[in-house]
């Protein structure tokens, strides 16, 4: 018999799943997120924390939160995941147009900051030397359920993120995945109050049509290991009976292929367009 953290893990997977159909309902949000996995340069031996913030802090100031086009940005540092050199670029746009848009308009505002090219030079020379030269990218379709960061948030947060994979199933109701998915979001995630923000994507472009990403907002690690524990209390009350959660489970099984990926970052609070 399964038990209820492993019946929950099923349906947070199953029932956050979404067509882009239903993306029209919320036009306040952005629709597609870029997700940049750098690397550091672990051969910078003069690498120092407080100025590397200092020169991505300048970059944030002087063109992203100048460049209209960029809905939000934000950085994760490696906690917990495969890769301890990692570093993550999240930008979120109204529109697949948008991405594009933005490229030139940060052009602009590049040259406008830093209208002497030797200073320029000088700069990015210093930034980019942060960094590896390799690099991944995807684009991912935002998904309605959202429950936002508070813009006014000052302080780092634990950002956990759950890499889950879809099924196609034949015999699917998008009407029945819909249904069962609001009540979820609405008896559980959004009444969890260890959750500060939460934030569902799904593939739009990238290696793996079949990806589902879910970035959870939490305090601390205490409060990671909480929530989890929070969210089985709320799924129970919402669903007390065992029969009928056993039931629910199965029903979304066909939608999910079972295998997924755990990942857990620091969101440098600082660093953020919001």
């Amino acid at each position: 018999m399964k038990t209820t953290n492993q019946l929950f893990s099923v349906i947070v997977i199953m029932l956050l799943l979404l067509n882009t159909s239903i993306y029209a309902q919320d036009e306040t949000r952005p629709q597609y997120i870029t997700v940049q996995t750098m690397h550091w340069n672990m051969d910078n031996d003069d690498f120092d924390m407080d100025e590397w913030i200092a020169t991505e802090k300048e970059f944030l100031e002087k063109v992203t939160k100048k460049n209209e086009l960029i809905m939000g940005s934000s950085y994760y540092m490696h906690l917990y995941s495969d890769d301890n050199t990692e570093l993550i670029h999240v930008q979120a746009f109204a529109s697949w147009e948008d991405i594009d848009k933005a490229g030139d308009r940060t052009g602009e505002l590049i040259r406008e900051a830093w209208p002497d090219s030797l200073a320029r030079r000088a700069y990015f020379e210093k930034r980019n030397n942060y960094y590896s030269v390799d690099h991944s990218d995807e684009i991912y379709a935002t998904m309605s359920g959202a429950k936002p960061l508070d813009p006014s948030t000052t302080e780092d947060m634990v950002c956990y993120v759950r890499r889950s994979h879809f099924a196609y199933p034949d015999d699917g109701s998008g009407k029945e995945f819909r249904e069962m998915r609001q009540k979820i979001l609405d008896n559980v995630i959004h009444k969890n109050e260890y959750i500060k923000a939460y934030y569902p994507n799904s593939h739009a472009w990238g290696a793996d049509r079949t990806e589902f990403v879910e970035a959870f907002y939490v305090e601390s690690m205490e409060d990671l290991a909480k929530m989890n524990a929070r969210n089985n209390e709320l799924f129970n009350e919402f669903m007390p009976n065992e029969e009928d959660r056993k039931a629910f489970g199965q029903k979304n099984g066909k939608y999910y292929t079972g295998t997924h990926s755990d990942a857990i970052y620091t969101y440098i609070a600082e660093l953020a367009k919001n």
